[in-house]
């Protein structure tokens, strides 16, 4: 599984809120989540964002509450995968749960600049971007299925048949 995009590129500590402002909370279907995504630290970001691209930032990324809006917000914006320094847990675990594919790659997250053109091979955990690779631990066979599924409700019923 191969993604490739234009990344938007964040800081450090990019909460929940941020990802989906609170006051959207009271809507559940993903359309309506990712037409709120990101407004509160990048307008732009719903008018720019095309399917397949990425996200790059710092560390704690998802940090704040545990609510899934926010993995389910990023994923129905279009956004192919995010690539972080490190990730809240919760936050992590929600992306997963949802198919949203995530990895944590310091060095790549440090050197990914805003506009970037990258690449991820979910397989072997390679981030190529500007000419160079980066390393990041694959995902296992089983996340891997959950991801592929669109999420583990999905890849459950999948495996019920």
């Amino acid at each position: 599984m191969i993604a490739k995009g234009t990344v938007f590129k964040y800081g450090n500590n990019v909460d929940t809120d941020v990802i989906i402002p609170a006051r959207y909370l009271n809507a559940s279907d993903a359309e309506t989540l990712a037409a709120h995504c990101m407004e509160d630290i990048d307008g732009e970001f719903v008018k720019k964002v095309k399917p397949g691209d990425i996200i790059a930032a710092g560390t704690n990324f998802g940090c704040g509450s545990s609510r899934e809006h926010a993995p389910i917000a990023i994923k129905a914006s279009g956004i192919s995968c995010v690539i972080a320094e490190t990730f809240a847990r919760i936050f992590y675990r929600n992306a997963i749960n949802i198919g949203l594919p995530i990895l944590e790659c310091p060095e790549a997250s440090r050197a990914i600049k805003p506009g970037d053109t990258v690449e991820v091979d979910f397989e072997n955990g390679e981030i190529r971007c500007n000419d160079k690779t980066y390393k990041a631990a694959p995902f296992p066979p089983f996340m891997r299925e959950i991801i592929a599924a669109g999420g583990l409700i999905n890849r459950a019923k999948g495996a019920a048949k």
